[in-house]
């Protein structure tokens, strides 16, 4: 089938990801993208035991992701791209913006420079500069906690 949801959350596995959208959507592959998590044996087998027996997940780079996704969207599973900040899923989109067309802001949370755009979404200036310029380029960017809530454009987020 095809890459169905590419989401920034900065939780990254956790409930809302696997029961809220995974069950919805079909989701039988979750791909994780972080250079810190994918280097973490440690780290994986934590988020692993967030997931349901009949999702794979795999643990991978930024930079292996970006060489696998026209892949990982022809390769017949209901997958998800996920990524813990916007920098990651920009670059992403970089490498692939066929495939990661679609961008969903799910959870990015309170830290220092970041104000609140959603109650479950903060992101400085910077951040929401970089989803405008990647919206110029043509990918569709939308908040979106849950698959049962409307979503909202970028635009509204300024």
């Amino acid at each position: 089938m095809a890459i169905v949801l590419c989401r920034v959350d900065d939780r990254l596995l956790h409930g809302q990801v696997v029961l809220g959208w995974g069950q919805p959507l079909g989701i039988d592959q979750i791909i994780l993208v972080d250079d810190q998590v994918s280097a973490s044996e440690w780290e994986q087998d934590l988020y692993r035991m967030s997931v349901t027996p009949n999702i794979e997940v795999r643990f991978v780079s930024v930079a292996e992701a970006s060489a696998h996704l026209a892949e990982w969207q022809g390769n017949g599973r209901r997958g998800l791209l996920l990524t813990g900040d916007v920098e990651t899923m920009a670059a992403l989109y970089s490498a692939d913006p066929v495939t990661v067309h679609h961008i969903n802001l799910g959870g990015i949370h309170h830290r220092a420079g970041r104000r609140e755009r959603l109650p479950y979404l903060y992101l400085t200036d910077e951040e929401l500069r970089s989803l405008e310029a990647l919206e110029a380029k043509g990918a569709d960017i939308t908040a979106q906690d849950l698959p049962t809530t409307p979503p909202v454009s970028l635009r509204a987020l300024g």
